[in-house]
Formats: structure tokens, sequence, C-alpha cells
């Protein structure tokens, strides 16, 4: 019998949010560099050995039970029995020598296609001529199917930690590791005991997530001088050209930077690496947003997913929670912005302490409901935004990867614009550098890859008041 597999109710959400423009899919952009013996027609001899390959392990052999209902309720994902995988891997090619800004035009137009749900919803792509006889592998999955984390831990399985290792397995085709511990653990669990226990959490987490609501709106309705700043409320962002209506085509930019410097100039000034990266991201829209004579006189905000899995958990499916911070995109000053981000991540990171990680997926499914908000006809532009982007940061490899002796050289990740909310910026560490992914809808936001050149001046500008 084939195996299936739930879903939970983010990734239901994921599917419900799903549109001719709206394309709920993540993915990720690798150029890797040739090893001095470089073969020549590994991409080639990669194919036979694709179609030689046929079988896929879960998640990578589920498809949807309902593929033309994608909100079905009872939806679940099942086996594909006659899985195809000359489908799911491609072959491409750039013009020779392929420069960064063409590939950047090619992997914009294959993130703006949408997914076939008839059949397990990711695709791999081998790019090759890229100058130098580098080549790309640009990777899309369906976010119902994997989130970022484990998407990152899943592609990781097919790449080695040297050069010498020639014959690494393709993901998909790796079985998953199973909790096999855990599992047993719950199975002795006596029956009645675990109900109870279930029923205490579930108590706990429904009056922890109505608790810190309560505060969040409370707060965000009091008048504006006895409101705390640094708090910020789903529907408190400001109306701004990056929450309109999108179209499919996407618009793609990425940004790379030192990992050391980064941590440096954050401690420097008080914060965190992630509170560094919300003050480039804020730093650079408040420019790009000036210049095109579009920035609120409010701050904007951002969603921050929050990563909940536990250290051993195999990946699958989603476990994300979420917070809401001030990008502080209303102060001039670089350091004075910078302090403002700090307090308001503090603020938000401090309503989630003593939840369980179940009330943490609840309490960020809740403050994520909005954006279904943005399918009713006619709300788009019209209502106040729950937040104005979303900014992730995922942890990535700490060690350089290879792939058939061909070194990776960067990991840019590639997110999900939608209805409403124009631009998703998310972040991979990989050893160590710290890979920016900018992308967003190709109509609604004009020189989105300026956003990639003001983030590295920003950083420029935080490291000189350092140096002054």
């Amino acid at each position: 019998m084939s195996a299936t597999k739930r879903l939970n109710p983010l990734d239901w959400t994921f599917l419900a949010g799903e549109s001719g423009e709206t394309m709920m899919m993540v993915g990720a952009l690798m150029p890797f560099s040739p090893p001095p013996d470089a073969d020549d027609a590994l991409l080639r001899r990669l194919m036979d050995e694709v179609r030689a390959e046929a079988r896929a392990c879960p998640p990578w052999n589920f498809k949807l039970r309902y593929p033309n209902r994608l909100a079905h309720p009872l939806q679940r994902w099942v086996e594909d029995d006659h899985f195809d995988v000359e489908y799911h891997i491609r072959r491409s090619a750039l013009p020779s020598p392929g420069d960064e800004r063409e590939l950047g035009i090619l992997v914009s137009r294959l993130h703006s296609n949408r997914l076939d749900f008839q059949r397990p919803p990711w695709e791999v792509h081998f790019i090759e001529g890229l100058e130098g006889g580098r080549f790309a592998i640009y990777f899309k999955v369906h976010h119902a199917l994997v989130d970022g984390y484990t998407g990152i831990k899943l592609l990781s399985n097919s790449l080695s930690s040297t050069a010498d290792e020639r014959d690494t397995p393709m993901f998909f085709s790796i079985p998953p590791k199973a909790r096999a511990a855990k599992a047993e653990k719950a199975a002795k669990e006596p029956t009645l005991e675990l109900l109870m226990r279930l029923a205490r959490e579930q108590l706990d987490t429904s009056q922890t997530i109505t608790r810190a609501l309560k505060d969040t709106v409370m707060g965000a309705l009091k008048p504006e001088k006895a409101r705390d700043p640094a708090l910020m409320a789903p529907m408190q962002a400001p109306k701004s050209i990056l929450n309109q209506k999108i179209s499919r085509n996407r618009r793609f930019a990425t940004q790379q930077f030192s990992l050391e410097r980064l941590k440096r100039v954050a401690k420097s000034h008080g914060g965190t690496l992630n509170d560094l990266v919300l003050a480039l991201c804020a730093t650079a829209l408040r420019r790009l947003l000036f210049e095109l004579e579009a920035l609120p006189a409010a701050p904007l905000t951002a969603m921050l997913p929050v990563n909940v899995r536990p250290k051993d958990d195999p990946g699958g499916g989603n476990a994300v929670g979420a917070i809401i911070a001030s990008l502080a995109t209303d102060i001039a000053d670089p350091k004075a912005r910078f302090k403002q981000i700090i307090a308001s991540t503090a603020a938000a990171k401090a309503q989630l302490q003593g939840m369980t990680r179940n009330g943490i997926l609840q309490y960020g499914a809740l403050l994520m409901a909005p954006l279904l908000l943005a399918r009713v006809p006619g709300t788009v532009g019209r209502i106040r935004p729950a937040f104005n982007l979303v900014i992730s940061n995922v942890p990535g490899p700490t060690k350089a990867l290879y792939f058939r002796g061909f070194k990776l050289e960067a990991y840019y990740p590639l997110s999900i614009p939608m209805h409403g909310y124009g631009l998703n910026i998310t972040v991979v560490s990989y050893g160590d550098q710290l890979n920016f992914g900018f992308i967003g809808c190709r109509d609604g936001l004009p020189h989105l890859q300026r956003l990639a050149v003001y983030s590295k001046a920003a950083l420029d500008e935080l490291d000189d008041d350092i140096a002054a």
C-alpha cells in the first residue's frame, strides 16, 4: 500500500495561498566552480545517471491526492506510483560564456513558472555555460512539501565535504532518517497519560497565545504617546508599493557578505546577526523607496519566521513560528535605526518566552492568517497589510561543500512574493559567508536589483561608524 502523509495547518495555508500570480514555492541558486581535473561531460553523464536512477524517496515522491483542489479539506500527500525523474531533473544552458547577470535573468524566468501539481511539486535545473567552466543548480519546491530549513538540509545530503568524493547520490534518492528512538519512546507511553499531557499542553498553549495576542493588540490600540514603539502588531504596517497585487513575473538579485564582518559590526552596535540583517534590509529599502518617491512616513514592518524544529528532526512539511518587527525606516540616522530594530526584535521575542513549541507554531499561524485576506477580491491595496514584507534567516552548511568535485560557491535562496506582499528577502549562511536572495514582483517593484547594491552600502556605512 502506498504511503500517505497528512498536511499540518501551515502546509494547508501554503496550498490555499497558491494562484497563477502567487506561487507558493521556495528555491535556491547554487553556483559551482570546477576542480583542476574538471570533467567537461559531467552534466551529460549526470543526466544519464538520473535516467538510470528513477527511484525517489519521501518527501520527493509525494504528490497531492487532490491536485485540482489544492485547499481540499481532506488533502493529503500520497506516493506518486508513476514518478518520472526526467520531468523533475532538467538540463539548461546559457550562451557561453554566461555571466552573473544572464544567470540571474534565467533564474528569474524559471522562478516565474508554476509547479505541476499533478506530480510531486519540485524541479531541479542544471545550468551550464557559465564562464570559467562553472555551472549552477537551480532548485524549486512547493513550500507545502518542504520548508526552507528542510530543503537546505536535504539538498546538503547530496553534497560532499571533500572534492575527492565523486559518487554522492542525488538528493531525491536518499532515504529519510527516521526518528526511531523518539517514536519508540512515544509508543511506550500510556494512552491515558499521553492524552492528559496533550490536553494540559493545549490548555497552556491557548492561554499563552490569548495573552500574547491581547498584549500585542491592546498595545497597538493605545494612544501613540502611551504605545510601546518597539512592539509591532499585525495590521500596523503602513501601505506601500510593496503591498499591491502582483503579476507572475519575478526579479531576482543576490548579495554575499563575510559572516565574520557581519558579526563584528552587529556586536559593536549591540545587536545580533539577525538584527543586522534587518538593518541592512531596512536601509536598502529606505533608500530605494525614497528614490522612487514611495517611502511611507510610518516605519515598514517585517514578518520574521522562527524555526522551532528539534535538532534531530528529519524535515518535511513546515515547523515555523513567526514574529513581527519594525524596520524603523522612518528614522534617517542608520545607528538610531539599528537601535530601534534591536528594541523591536527584543520585544517580539519576549512574547514567545514561556510558549511551548506547539504554542509558537499556533501563534505564528495566527500572525500569518491575514495573508489569506489578500485572496479576497478588492482587499489588496485598500486595507492595511499585516506587515510589509517577509525577511527570513535560515542557517545553512557551516563547511565547504562539493558536488562531484565541483566546489559550491554560494547558496542563494529564492522565496515567495504574493498578492499584497510583493517583496521577499531570505538569507542563508554557508561556510564563512551570508548569502542574500532578494525576490519580488518584476512589474510592481522597479529596480529591485538595487537592493543588493544598497545593502552593501548599508554595511559599509555601519562599519565606517565603528572606525570613526
